[in-house]
Order: structure tokens, then C-alpha cells, then sequence
């Protein structure tokens, strides 16, 4: 049975989803000297952290995705995803636009029209990354994302622990924070487009 859970976008996977009213948060820092090129090609989202209260709602339900990264000519990134949906595969593809140092990209959030900012905040690109996603649906609603990519569903317990304090140290809660699990062949992506 597919999990009611759309695709993400940041990056991935990546946030569309709801938001909470807070602060808005300080921009934050992106890997030391990143390189695009070694980051491309697929990753898993094997942890998620949101103030979104959609997330908080349907953490239970999400399950590990898998998205694909390719270059574009203007020097960004297309983020290709597959989900299930209503019990159907779908594929769907986001622009990520450089913004900023090497590391930090820019989308427009299909759901609200809003811009959103991603930043690869720590990488070793073989075998983890960890992202943050902030934007806002509008005045006084911040939305915040921390994510874990790995290169293999199975990510190593050293970096479920390094995403974990990440998250914390972004400010996220114990209840905020969910470790998604595998889903086999077609692995799903959380994504709020209804």
C-alpha cells in the first residue's frame, strides 16, 4: 500500500511543505569549497527534520526517497524525484538555481510560489550530505528543513548520529526528527503538491 506522501523538492528533496509561524532563521553556512560535480548523481533521503506541522502530521507515513541530481547549463541543478501518489509512480524535476557561494541554491515552491533556499551544509560526497531547506509561504511564516542524503539506503549509524546533532543544532526537536525507512524498489518521496 503507497504511502500518501508526495515528493519533497529538497532536496531533495526539498521543502513545499507547510509551515509554521517563527522567526525567521540566520542564513547558514555551506560546505568549504564545494564541488558540484562530485555532488551529482543519486542520493537517498534517509532523514528528515521540519517545523512544517504537514511533517509533524505525516512524519509516520513518509518513507525513504530517491532523487537524482544532474547539472544544467547555467550551472545549477535539475533534482529529478519519483514518488507514489495515489498509488501511481510520478516523476518530477525542480530547477535549483545557484545562489550565493558554491553550495546554496534558490527553487520556487510550486505549492506556494515562494522562493526557498538550500544549502549543502556538510558533505564528504561518497557517502552523506547534510542539507538545510528555508523559505516561507509568506510574512511571519518561516519554514525550515534539515536533511540527510546518503548514497545508499542503508546509511552508516555515524551519520544518523551527525544528522541528528546537525539537526538539533538547527534548532529542531527529538519529535521533529525521523529517520525514514526503506521502501524497496521505487523508494518515495514526501513532497506537499496536493
Amino acid at each position: 500500500m503507497a504511502a500518501q506522501c508526495p515528493l519533497w523538492m529538497g532536496l531533495v528533496l526539498l521543502g513545499a511543505l507547510g509551515a509554521l509561524q517563527t522567526p525567521a532563521q540566520a542564513q547558514v553556512s555551506v560546505q568549504p569549497n564545494f564541488q558540484q560535480d562530485k555532488f551529482l548523481g543519486r542520493w537517498f533521503s534517509a532523514g528528515l527534520a521540519s517545523n512544517s506541522t504537514w511533517f509533524r502530521e505525516k512524519k509516520a507515513l513518509l518513507s525513504m526517497c530517491k532523487s537524482m541530481l544532474a547539472p544544467t547549463a547555467d550551472g545549477g541543478l535539475n533534482l529529478t524525484s519519483t514518488f507514489v501518489r495515489n498509488n501511481q509512480c510520478e516523476t518530477r524535476t525542480m530547477v535549483l538555481q545557484p545562489a550565493g557561494p558554491p553550495g546554496r541554491y534558490s527553487y520556487q515552491n510550486p505549492h506556494w510560489g515562494g522562493m526557498h533556499e538550500v544549502s549543502v551544509v556538510e558533505t564528504d560526497y561518497d557517502q552523506y550530505a547534510l542539507l538545510c531547506t528555508q523559505g516561507s509561504k509568506g510574512p511571519g511564516h518561516a519554514f525550515r528543513m534539515a536533511t540527510l542524503y546518503s548514497r545508499t539506503q542503508s546509511p552508516r549509524a555515524e551519520f544518523k548520529e551527525k544528522f541528528a546533532a546537525f539537526a538539533k543544532a538547527q534548532g529542531f526537536t527529538e519529535d521533529t526528527i525521523v529517520f525514514l525507512p526503506q521502501t524497496g524498489e521505487g523508494p518515495l518521496i514526501p513532497w506537499r503538491g496536493d
